[in-house]
């Protein structure tokens, strides 16, 4: 006969289906969802941020209609694939780049204790210092493949006809220091930048969780929480981002830039 079910039963399989993850299954939830993230948000704005780049090495002046230029032309010249030059690149820089920064995020709100209390409130700093970490970490162990991705975004199929090309270049006629060229610029704007993106999203899903009594949100709602973290994010460090485009590429545009206080009397003063 079967066993009727009582409310033990259903609280308990309640339970189950609710159970937290496992460290080990928390960590690679986490490089997987960043991991496809990463990949989707920047296939979606490749020609875009190749149109970023190339405005950020030169030092013509931007405006929406020479931004529209640049793609019409772009695609004039070498077809619309090429509007989505240096992507491969990218994905093989921004996979694992968004993998280990997701990740990473939520390991330092552990040691941290960020959002771990449910009674006091985390303290912003906290916040702040977690999402900067994140981004340290994940910066530094990716940081050769960002480089590569800023090259073949603003050269032609001539010069680098893939990343293992691009590389092998480089490493035999720039030296392997090279790879890490812009690398002090890219860590000074990413602490920030991580930083006030992850401190943004958090407190945002905070406000909302106390205003509304939930602690759920739609996919619409993270997107926009997403977009006005980006914002902040991108605003707090974008000074020190063209910093470290020209100092990725100035061999290839002839031009010096070596340090950061150098880069920076360069393209401000």
């Amino acid at each position: 006969m079967k066993r009727p079910n009582d409310g033990h039963s259903s609280a308990k399989t309640e339970a189950e289906q609710h159970k937290p993850l496992g460290t080990a299954s928390q960590v690679l939830t986490s490089l997987a969802a960043g991991a496809m993230a990463g990949a989707l948000a920047k296939t979606t704005i490749a020609p875009l941020d190749r149109t970023k780049i190339n405005f950020q090495i030169n030092q013509a002046p931007y405006s929406a209609r020479q931004a529209l230029n640049f793609l019409v032309k772009s695609y004039q010249r070498e077809g619309l694939i090429s509007l989505w030059r240096g992507n491969s690149a990218t994905m093989a820089r921004i996979i694992p780049y968004a993998a280990i920064q997701f990740s990473a995020h939520e390991q330092w709100k552990q040691v941290l204790g960020v959002d771990q209390d449910k009674v006091r409130k985390t303290s912003s700093w906290r916040r702040f210092l977690s999402g900067s970490l994140a981004g340290v970490t994940s910066q530094s162990l990716t940081y050769p493949l960002d480089m590569a991705r800023a090259r073949m975004a603003v050269t032609q199929k001539e010069q680098y006809s893939s990343i293992s090309h691009m590389f092998v270049r480089i490493w035999r006629e720039e030296g392997p220091r090279t790879l890490y060229r812009g690398y002090s610029a890219t860590i000074l704007g990413v602490i920030p930048y991580a930083g006030a993106s992850f401190y943004t999203y958090e407190t945002l899903k905070a406000i909302h969780m106390e205003y509304w009594g939930t602690s759920g949100t739609n996919p619409l709602e993270k997107l926009l929480f997403g977009a006005v973290a980006g914002l902040i994010g991108q605003t707090s460090s974008y000074p020190l981002d063209i910093v470290r485009r020209r100092m990725q590429t100035s061999p290839i545009a002839n031009s010096q830039y070596q340090t950061i206080r150098g880069t920076l009397i360069k393209v401000y003063m």
